[in-house]
């Protein structure tokens, strides 16, 4: 009788909020153990320990063995309830990760991209599709040719995306607070988002000048290091931050529309917001296409302001001179191509975007639950050592 008054008492906690352990957990590790496998070829007995504790029966074991108040104090929350204990350094370390990741990941089609948005490309550079892109720049330039470069994505990547992360938790937690109280806000999730942009842009934006210098057909430089080198020597070091304001002209609606999509889309696919990756992978995605459609013309801008591209410098008689700031890369966009020059690339882009967002979302959302189970399992225990 105690056992079966103890499980109703858990059942009508579980209608609480945080109160879902069982069926949180029994999903949660689940499909920790799932993607370890996969992904990071994690051991079940090391995964074990990070999940929780599976099974009804499980439950009514420990009831006999404490007593309510006791379980109540050991039960752990549910996976929504993890991540608002999460330390600053959780955050930073899981986006951290995801950054490289996503942006190691799709390296090869960043670099298509880059290729199709040229105004003026080569006639060598000529492409009909992704596809044929990526196997026409293997078969001509090398194997590793699509990935020169990614070095310099890496090193940036990793501090930007710690920025990024972190900064997005916690003001959106403290805006959420504000603007709608122990509720989802829309408002304060795209205002989290663009805030967040400038952090990581002030660090990913000399990475993505050397990056896309050395994608581009006929690279002159020999490395990354002879890149940045060059690039100081001849355009000073404002080179690196020339088309600063257009990134961020183009992230901050980018990341408005990517963070409010994607915590829309978690309302729906994940109302209760437990560990799913199904449903962070497909919300990513979707966000990333969404913002990424939206914002090429801006893309297309910032490519040409980074590239400072020859063909179109001397179409347009610059020769001896440098195309900077938002409106004169807008202009100069049009006047080489008209309407549909701002849509070069969009196809690369929103292909590159679809799985770069799926898999950040994925990753970061990972290890996030995985570092803070473990940081409240080494809490508990601690706790349980005192006693």
């Amino acid at each position: 009788m105690e056992a079966d008054g103890f499980v109703r008492r858990r059942r009508m906690s579980a209608e609480t909020p945080g109160g879902e352990a069982a069926v949180a957990g029994a999903s949660a590790g689940a499909e920790i153990r799932w993607l370890g496998s996969r992904f990071w070829g994690v051991s079940e007995g090391i995964v074990g320990t990070l999940s929780p504790r599976i099974g009804g029966e499980a439950e009514v074991t420990t009831a006999q063995l404490y007593s309510p108040l006791e379980v109540s104090e050991i039960a752990e929350p549910d996976y929504e309830e993890l991540p608002q204990g999460a330390s600053t350094s959780t955050y930073m370390l899981a986006g951290a990760v995801a950054g490289i990741m996503e942006h190691c990941l799709m390296y090869p089609i960043d670099c298509v991209k880059t290729r199709m948005q040229s105004l003026q490309p080569e006639p060598a550079a000529r492409y009909r599709n992704v596809m044929d892109a990526l196997w026409r720049i293997v078969r001509t330039e090398g194997i590793w040719r699509p990935i020169r470069g990614l070095n310099a994505t890496a090193l940036g990547a990793g501090p930007a995306h710690a920025l990024y992360f972190a900064c997005y938790e916690k003001l959106k937690k403290t805006l959420s607070d504000v603007i709608h109280p122990g509720a989802n806000s829309h408002l304060a999730n795209g205002t989290a988002g663009c805030v967040a942009t400038l952090l990581h842009d002030a660090v990913m934006n000399p990475a993505e000048v050397v990056k896309q210098r050395m994608q581009m057909y006929n690279s002159p430089y020999r490395g990354v290091l002879d890149c940045v080198r060059c690039v100081w020597q001849r355009e000073g070091a404002g080179a690196f931050y020339r088309s600063y304001t257009t990134q961020l002209t183009m992230n901050v609606p980018f990341q408005a529309l990517h963070f409010i999509t994607y915590e829309y889309l978690q309302e729906l696919l994940n109302p209760h917001r437990h560990y799913n990756p199904s449903s962070h992978m497909v919300s990513g995605a979707l966000a990333g296409a969404i913002a990424a459609a939206a914002t090429t013309p801006l893309d297309v801008c910032k490519t040409l302001l980074n590239t400072q591209e020859s063909l179109a410098l001397h179409s347009v008689s610059q020769s001896g001179g440098h195309i900077s700031g938002l409106a004169h890369a807008f202009r100069t966009v049009y006047r080489l191509g008209g309407l549909p020059a701002y849509f070069k690339g969009v196809q690369a882009r929103v292909i590159y975007q679809m799985p770069s967002t799926a898999i950040s979302w994925s990753v970061y959302e990972f290890f996030k639950y995985v570092i803070t189970k473990h940081q409240h399992e080494r809490r508990r225990n601690q706790k349980d050592g005192e006693k």
